[in-house]
């Protein structure tokens, strides 16, 4: 059976190995030093939610959903900011149920809108649009990181 659990501070240790698993993979830069401190608002709910995606209530990997506001979706908007399955449990459909689960969570967190970033060429393309997500050719995401 598949599930969301939401993450707490307890989890740390677990949380910790499996997005720098993911972070490693993906060849993400990050300091995991700084990893208890940058997750603290999603623990807490201020700026979104983190969840384990549970096989067999066993942690296999998570999803991080963060908070923004839209005025074209009418309100409260989020960004799958993360979403990581360990290889090994990968294939099984795993990322499709998390999704779909996160539908219902997000729904009741007042989400009007779900939105995530795919590399070009990344085959998981394919899984978020059999899920519902729709590229918007349109726009094109631009970023602008802030110094500290």
């Amino acid at each position: 059976m598949i599930a969301l659990r939401r993450c707490t501070t307890e989890d740390n240790p677990v949380l910790h190995e499996l997005v720098s698993s993911y972070h490693v993979e993906d060849r993400v830069p990050h300091d995991a030093s700084l990893l208890d401190r940058i997750l603290v608002p999603l623990l807490d709910g201020t700026a979104g939610r983190i969840w384990f995606i549970e096989a067999d209530d066993a942690p296999v990997g998570y999803v991080a959903l963060c908070y923004g506001y839209s005025i074209e979706f009418g309100g409260r908007d989020a960004f799958v900011d993360e979403i990581y399955v360990a290889p090994a449990h990968r294939g099984r459909g795993i990322g499709a149920t998390a999704l779909h689960l996160l539908d219902v969570e997000a729904r009741t967190l007042g989400v009007r809108a779900i939105h995530l970033e795919v590399d070009h060429g990344n085959p998981a393309a394919r899984l978020y649009e059999r899920v519902g997500f729709s590229s918007r050719d349109r726009y094109r995401l631009m970023s602008k990181p802030l110094a500290p």
